[in-house]
């Protein structure tokens, strides 16, 4: 057996990784456990989007703000090891109806304190020269920022370590330890580990490390790719996407949907997304969805109708079918904790995450309420177990 910890977090990602960091400040001994490599999965196959553009009214949009608020004033004097930037996003509608309904959006979240401002052609275009001439018009956030996902991840991580938490890669989960129907520690490829709560920051896998415990988490892979240019000079100043982005974030559909994400890069390259489907873990390259992204990005900014694509990659995002995240404490199984199914929005509230989590593994209150992503919102225990005993015997 190896030594307990307070809190045992399973995953290490930018979620699993910010989990750890802020368990530590709360003065909780911690250990991590990763079946691969730091930021091996999604967090190294996404843009590094915080976007609060995005979100319509709601719990989700509230734990955007509060993740902004971490990342630019509780990891403030860290900004420069992940390359935050706070760029800003604009939303282009292009149609008389995406430009009403945009309208409509930045109203309501104007009315949740949202930065949100409408723009007219003349100010679109000072601040994109290169914007397609079809622009009608468009919405400026100032608070949209960026930064490089797996630094992040990989930084937080190394301060977590350098707090005392322990870190253990290539270490496989294979059951959970139990005593009289409390989670009490893992079974792994390199042993048992037992903590008083263990943390479910597995991403995409969230739903297998659950079932192993005998509980539903209905996290699913969305595939998504991003493209990648040579390096150019500055064309493009903010992150740049059409308004039926927001539609296709919230949209539950599986098959395959494009709208163009565009933004450029320190280096030069520009990244062109954004495609979503549900194909479970296929990672075969989908033509037609590298076809409709490079479509839908000249279309925004013609010029790149005559720049080179170097390279393409793709992840899997943690989607959730009611698209809100599962974070904290799962009731139906005592001293597990989930915090996945974030999306594509997981870079953005890993450290919100992160530091909710930890208040709650500490015992104290939240400053920002879990419930509406409590993970017994779906119900009971997964179909062919009905107690922790015999998901763990």
């Amino acid at each position: 057996m190896n030594p307990a910890s307070d809190v045992l977090v399973v995953g290490a990602g930018v979620v699993g990784s910010a989990i750890a960091y802020f368990a530590t400040l709360e003065g909780l001994s911690v250990t991590v456990l990763e079946r691969g490599l730091p930021a091996s999965g999604t967090s190294s196959a996404c843009e590094g989007n915080i976007l609060v553009s995005d979100k319509e009214p709601g719990p989700e949009l509230e734990l955007t703000k509060y993740s902004l608020g971490v990342w630019k004033q509780d990891l403030a004097e860290h900004a420069d090891l992940w390359e935050f930037e706070g760029k800003g996003g604009i939303i282009v509608a292009s149609r008389e109806s995406s430009l009403a309904s945009l309208n409509r959006l930045t109203a309501a979240q104007r009315s949740y304190g949202v930065d949100a401002r409408e723009l007219s052609t003349d100010q679109l275009r000072d601040l994109e020269p290169n914007i397609s001439p079809g622009a009608l018009g468009a919405a400026y956030y100032p608070e949209d920022s960026q930064v490089q996902p797996m630094l992040a991840a990989a930084h937080l991580l190394r301060l977590a370590r350098a707090n005392g938490a322990r870190f253990f890669p290539n270490t496989k989960v294979t059951g959970f330890l139990n005593d009289g129907g409390k989670v009490t520690g893992v079974r792994t490829s390199a042993g048992n580990f037992a903590a008083g709560a263990v943390a479910n920051a597995t991403g995409t896998w969230a739903a297998d490390l659950a079932s192993l415990a005998g509980v539903n988490v209905p996290v699913k892979p969305r595939r998504g790719f991003v493209m990648v240019t040579e390096p150019l000079p500055p064309m493009i100043h903010h992150k740049v996407y059409a308004a039926e982005y927001v539609d296709n974030v919230g949209s539950s559909d599986a098959g395959l949907q494009s709208s163009p994400v565009v933004e450029g890069t320190p280096a030069g390259s520009i990244l062109i997304g954004s495609s979503r489907e549900r194909v479970g873990f296929d990672s075969t390259v989908s033509v037609p969805a590298l076809r409709a992204m490079a479509e839908n990005a000249t279309a925004l900014f013609p010029f790149l109708n005559k720049v080179k694509i170097l390279r393409h990659y793709h992840g899997f995002r943690p989607y959730c079918p009611d698209h809100l995240p599962v974070i904290g404490h799962d009731e139906r199984t005592p001293g597990l904790w989930h915090a996945s199914g974030h999306e594509g929005a997981g870079i953005g509230l890993s450290v919100g995450t992160g530091k909710l989590m930890a208040q709650a593994l500490a015992g104290k209150e939240p400053e920002l309420s879990l419930a509406p992503f409590a993970p017994h919102r779906f119900g009971g225990f997964q179909s062919g177990s009905t107690t922790i005993q015999e998901a763990c015997a």
